[in-house]
């Protein structure tokens, strides 16, 4: 049976690296022990982490300034930490979605936040470029794309004298970027790179250490660092989901090739919602994420008849957030273009039956 996973998060992986794991829950290179129950401290946890680390920066194109971690915590612990590694007296942020949001209080408790932009009084449905950032503050922050409302940063501003922070959860590894432009990119897993309980931060070296406060050891990215990454017991499963993951991504050609078939799943489900009468999306063209297609029927006394429809159907996770509600298509790298094209096909089925 064909299940079509629109879920936002934990979402789709990869379906060899599904059963890759999957074997090696049951044993890990013939050695008789699960991948749960190898050490971390072991010679094969090590390859695991260095061929890991390898292949974000061969694939990111990253040079040594940079370090890579794999911490816990989900994104929600970075809103943290980062203002606790990082703000001196004040930090510039975007308000662009409810994740960003919880961000900003967050750093709140650190020193002064300098807003650039809220989109919250328009409902988030649009990013402005129309901001400039402080020479004064200690970094500006922003979330490449939001989930929940799915926007998505197309374009980033150009400075080199304030460090870049990013919050990449949702996209990271979707597309071509200079990634060499950020100070500190962080996402949780369950998206793009792995299941759940890991979160990738990849931080360059030179901005840490400047700030004086005593920082608590595991908030502390330079105690992690000079433990060569493994401070405590980490996540060992997901890390190598992540690996084999990143495999994956290199096998089919690497971030442009992503690119490229993220572009047009997403390109033609927004063409089948601007063209169908009884559906509609609401950001703005230009901003419109090429990882989660939000959508409302415009009828809101069909949403009965359509959810029995796609369920039915073994498409699971289209639900919109609880904060939004309406419909949410998350279009992550490993769903395949026939999920997409099996969406649609419902979709104007619908619109022939009820128009």
């Amino acid at each position: 049976m064909i299940i079509h996973n629109f879920n936002a998060g934990p979402s789709i992986l990869p379906k060899q690296v599904i059963r890759k794991s999957a074997q090696s829950v049951i044993s890990f290179n013939k050695s008789g022990l699960s991948i749960l129950e190898i050490s971390h401290r072991s010679k094969d946890f090590m390859e695991i982490i260095e061929k890991t680390t390898e292949l974000v920066k061969r694939i990111m194109n990253l040079n040594d300034d940079y370090s890579i971690l794999f911490l816990q915590g989900g994104a929600t612990l970075q809103f943290t930490m980062i203002p606790y590694n990082l703000m001196n007296k004040e930090a510039a942020y975007l308000d662009t979605g409810i994740w960003a949001n919880n961000a900003i209080k967050e750093a709140e408790k650190f020193g002064k936040v300098r807003i650039l932009f809220s989109g919250k009084e328009k409902n988030y449905t649009y990013i402005s470029k129309n901001y400039e950032i402080p020479n004064e503050v200690d970094y500006f922050h922003c979330t490449s794309n939001n989930t929940i409302v799915g926007t998505q940063m197309k374009t980033f501003p150009n400075t080199s004298s304030i460090p870049i922070v990013c919050d990449m959860s949702s996209d990271i590894f979707s597309r071509k970027l200079n990634f060499c432009q950020f100070s500190l990119i962080y996402a949780s897993a369950q998206k793009n790179v792995s299941s759940a309980g890991m979160t990738l931060v990849i931080v360059k070296k030179e901005i840490l250490g400047k700030i004086k406060r005593n920082i608590p050891s595991y908030l502390d990215y330079i105690i992690h660092i000079k433990n060569n990454r493994i401070l405590n017991t980490p996540n060992v499963f997901s890390i190598y989901t992540s690996m084999l993951t990143l495999e994956w991504i290199e096998k089919k050609g690497g971030l442009s090739i992503i690119e490229k078939e993220n572009k047009h799943k997403a390109q033609l489900l927004y063409n089948e919602i601007d063209k169908n009468n009884l559906f509609e999306n609401k950001i703005h063209k230009e901003d419109r994420s090429n990882m989660n297609v939000t959508f409302f029927l415009k009828r809101k006394n069909l949403e009965k008849e359509f959810n029995k429809m796609w369920k039915k159907e073994n498409i699971v996770g289209l639900d919109g957030h609880r904060y939004l509600g309406g419909y949410r298509a998350s279009v992550y790298n490993a769903l395949s273009l026939d999920s997409v094209r099996f969406l649609i096909h419902l979709m104007k089925e619908f619109e022939k039956k009820f128009s």
